[in-house]
């Protein structure tokens, strides 16, 4: 199916009443709820589940098997790796109705989240940080932190272009891959800015 802007897989659902930007691209087998809003040339792929107050940003790039539930926003560019999962209540049950009590997933601008990362409700995390792969995110992120682990612990820090940044000692940190260089400090790493 095309609409106007963006294109759908045939096998796709696309509820009437969301809002999906020009140059959006989504898969097999998806589902986009009334009320969901997607950015441009987003990519959704493979049994991607978007629901009702869930937003993406432009440029957001949503690989197989991922479930964007309510209160999980993300801004521009985020990459969300094969079968990572966002959760939005506590403390489910399923006996009890915990509608009223989604909670707020933020996630910060060209943020990466490894496949299978999960990522608990209610957390926010920063620009640039990289997830790895299999972690288990428990509380707020800062930007360009590199989080791996069961539950997910600060392992060091990440470039924008999401190399690892050698070292955390005195001074500027370089990255080898493009040369930009981040400063240590007490609220985080903090990028240089770069000469005109």
């Amino acid at each position: 199916m095309t609409s106007p802007g963006y294109v759908a897989h045939p096998s796709s659902i696309v509820d009437p009443g969301c809002e999906i930007g020009e140059g959006t691209r989504i898969w097999h087998f998806c589902h986009i709820s009334t009320g969901a809003r997607i950015g441009a040339r987003c990519v959704l792929g493979q049994n991607v589940y978007v629901a009702p107050t869930a937003r993406l940003g432009d440029g957001c790039k949503i690989q197989n098997n991922v479930s964007l539930y309510d209160g999980v926003e993300l801004e521009s560019e985020v990459f969300c790796g094969p079968s990572m999962v966002f959760t939005n209540v506590t403390h489910p049950r399923a006996h009890v109705s915990r509608k009223g009590e989604y909670e707020k997933t933020r996630v910060g601008r060209r943020a990466t989240l490894g496949a299978n990362a999960t990522v608990l409700c209610g957390v926010t995390l920063g620009a640039y940080c990289f997830i790895a792969a299999g972690s288990v995110v428990t509380r707020d992120v800062p930007p360009y932190a590199l989080m791996a682990g069961v539950p997910a612990r600060l392992m060091g820090w990440v470039c924008g272009c999401g190399e690892r940044l050698p070292g955390a000692g005195e001074g500027p940190l370089a990255c080898g891959r493009c040369a930009a260089r981040y400063t240590l400090r007490d609220e985080g790493l903090v990028p240089e800015a770069t000469p005109a």
